[in-house]
């Protein structure tokens, strides 16, 4: 969640323009312009505080003022693309002449009433962006696997990504996960990658661990490494996923019954992991591959090796719009299903966060994927 207090751009160029576009539209009165002045001066020294001293500051100080400062950036960005559209429809009425002449004769009253508007449809839209991570969706997703199995025709998987436990995705939330992970009644749990935030002390002080162990799912809970695996007490995280009582997956291939192989892979951030073809080379061809890669780069990789199905995560499917339009030029599938050759692959957009509790555009999402094994 830090990295909201790296957004140095928004207080440089968003603030100050709401601001600016605020100061004009309340009344020229101190009732009115000194609170709002007030509320600026404040939220300025309060991310600066963080900003600067952050290392120093105990958690019970810098987790409100993450949470403040997070909720004023994703804020702040409505705020600039609602004004913004104030600000063309305005500009065009130059060419266009569109605005009634008794609403520009009373154009200081017009110019409160939409801020007024925005600042309304914002906060709206905020509570709503909340609700979304709150209360996570389950996505039934089925599949179907060309390769028969002797001993299984159909297999339930339970997937769950970019949990981000930290600051924010604490205990009550891992036990809502949990929740609703038994209540799909699985064959086997996958947890791919970015289980952790930052730092690992929130988990081990809350003792995550417990909660993760109440997973139910007679083939088992697997884990394998995200990116945020790697930001912060790596080993400490290790140690953690150790008690779990999940496997964790690292470069390593699991037989959870004799009908299917599931691969981990270590995250695409270590540039030394082992190549797929090392890792599936003394693999019975006949059986069906899955693979668990946490970051949704090696489609082709996957197609060339005849995996039959990959699972990632790490988008978010970009968490607040305008990012997700934006992923779709960044990954070949940023978000949801995609087939490309024989391989079938599911990207999710995560059932947790990273930084403040908003989804504006995706969903926070629980994924359980009906396969079926056919010949």
């Amino acid at each position: 969640m830090n990295v909201f207090l790296q957004s140095v751009f928004a207080q440089l160029l968003l603030t100050p323009y709401i601001f600016w576009r605020g100061w004009q539209a309340l009344p020229p009165r101190k009732v009115w312009r000194m609170p709002y002045l007030l509320f600026f001066v404040i939220e300025l020294l309060i991310f600066f505080t963080g900003f600067f001293f952050h290392k120093a500051l105990p958690d019970q100080v810098m987790i409100p003022i993450l949470y403040f400062c997070g909720t004023w950036y994703i804020t702040s960005i409505y705020l600039t693309l609602a004004l913004f559209v104030v600000e063309l429809l305005r500009v065009s009425d130059k060419w266009v002449h569109w605005i009634p002449q008794q609403i520009k004769k009373h154009w200081r009253a017009t110019k409160l009433t939409f801020f007024s508007l925005i600042t309304i449809g914002v906060g709206l839209l905020m509570a709503y962006a909340n609700l979304k991570v709150v209360h996570p969706v389950v996505k039934h997703i089925p599949l179907t696997i060309p390769k028969g199995s002797s001993t299984r025709d159909n297999l339930t998987v339970v997937m769950m990504s970019d949990l981000h436990i930290g600051e924010v995705i604490g205990k009550k939330m891992v036990q809502k996960y949990v929740r609703l992970s038994n209540e799909q009644h699985p064959d086997m749990v996958v947890l791919v990658g970015d289980i952790m935030d930052y730092e690992s002390r929130f988990a081990e002080k809350e003792k995550i661990e417990e909660d993760i162990q109440q997973l139910e799912a007679p083939l088992g809970t697997y884990i394998v490494y995200g990116n945020h695996e790697y930001r912060a007490n790596r080993h400490a995280k290790e140690r953690w996923f150790r008690k779990t009582g999940a496997t964790l997956l690292v470069d390593s291939v699991v037989m959870p019954d004799s009908s299917f192989y599931l691969v981990g892979r270590d995250d695409y951030i270590n540039k030394q992991r082992k190549p797929l073809r090392h890792l599936i080379k003394d693999l019975d061809p006949d059986k069906p591959v899955i693979v668990l890669d946490h970051q949704p780069w090696s489609f082709t990789e996957q197609t060339m090796n005849g995996v039959d199905l990959g699972l990632h995560g790490h988008t978010h499917y970009g968490q607040i719009w305008p990012y997700s339009l934006l992923l779709k030029f960044v990954y070949e599938c940023p978000y949801g299903y995609y087939r490309k050759g024989d391989t079938q692959f599911y990207v999710s957009s995560g059932i947790g966060i990273a930084g403040p509790p908003y989804r504006v555009g995706t969903d926070s999402e629980l994924v359980v994927l009906h396969i079926t094994f056919s010949e």
